[in-house]
C-alpha cells in the first residue's frame, strides 16, 4: 500500500488530469463559435455578412467608384446538380443594391435537398459584402429534373478599401443528409 504522501499526490494528479480533460471538452464546444467570431472580425474564410433591407436602402451610394462582382458556382463532389450563375459578373457602385441569380438543376431520378455555402474573395472584401436576401439562407429542395432560379440581393459597403476593385462571390452546394433534413424540417421559401 502506498504511503499517505503518495496517495495525496495521486489524488492531486487525478484532479488535475480531470480538470484538463473537462477544460479540453469545453474548449472543443467553444471552438466553432470562437472561429466564427474570429472570421467575422478578420474577414478570413470569406464569410459574408447579412444586413436588413431597410438598412441597406439607407446606405449612401458612392457614385465615384465602381466595383466588379464576379459570380462563381460549384457543387460538392457528392452532389449531382448542375449549378451556375446566370451572369458571370456585374459592375456596381458601392452602396447600391445588386442582385444576381443562379440556376440549379437536379438531373437525377431522386429528390435532393441542398445547402449553399457562400464565400467572398479576397478575404478582406467579405467584411464589406452584405446580403439582404439569399438562397443560401435556407435549404433548397429540387425534385427529379427540376430547375430552380435562385436570387441573391446584396450591397457592397462603401467603406470597402479603395484598392479592392474586384471581388468574387462563390457558392458551393452540398447535399444535406436525409437525417439533417428530417431534423430541420422542410426547406423554407426562397
Amino acid at each position: 500500500m502506498p504511503s499517505p504522501e503518495v496517495q495525496v499526490a495521486n489524488r492531486r494528479l487525478a484532479r488535475r488530469l480531470l480538470f484538463v480533460a473537462v477544460g479540453m471538452f469545453g474548449f472543443g464546444f467553444a471552438l466553432v463559435p470562437l472561429y466564427n467570431v474570429f472570421c467575422d472580425i478578420t474577414g478570413l474564410n470569406g464569410k459574408t455578412g447579412r444586413i436588413a433591407l431597410e438598412e441597406a436602402l439607407t446606405t449612401q451610394v458612392d457614385e465615384a467608384r465602381w466595383v466588379t462582382v464576379e459570380f462563381d458556382a460549384t457543387v460538392n463532389g457528392g452532389l449531382t446538380w448542375d449549378f451556375r450563375p446566370e451572369v458571370k459578373k456585374v459592375r456596381i457602385h458601392p452602396g447600391a443594391m445588386g442582385e444576381a441569380t443562379y440556376l440549379a438543376t437536379n438531373p437525377s431520378a431522386r429528390t435532393i435537398v441542398g445547402q449553399a455555402v457562400p464565400s467572398v474573395a479576397p478575404g478582406v472584401a467579405s467584411l464589406y459584402f452584405k446580403k439582404t436576401e439569399c438562397f443560401c439562407f435556407t435549404q433548397q429542395m429540387l425534385a427529379p429534373g427540376e430547375t430552380k432560379r435562385m436570387s441573391v440581393r446584396f450591397i457592397v459597403d462603401p467603406e470597402l478599401p479603395r484598392e479592392v476593385t474586384t471581388m468574387t462571390l462563390s457558392y458551393t452546394f452540398f447535399e444535406v443528409p436525409e437525417k439533417a433534413v428530417a431534423r430541420a424540417g422542410p426547406p423554407g421559401p426562397v
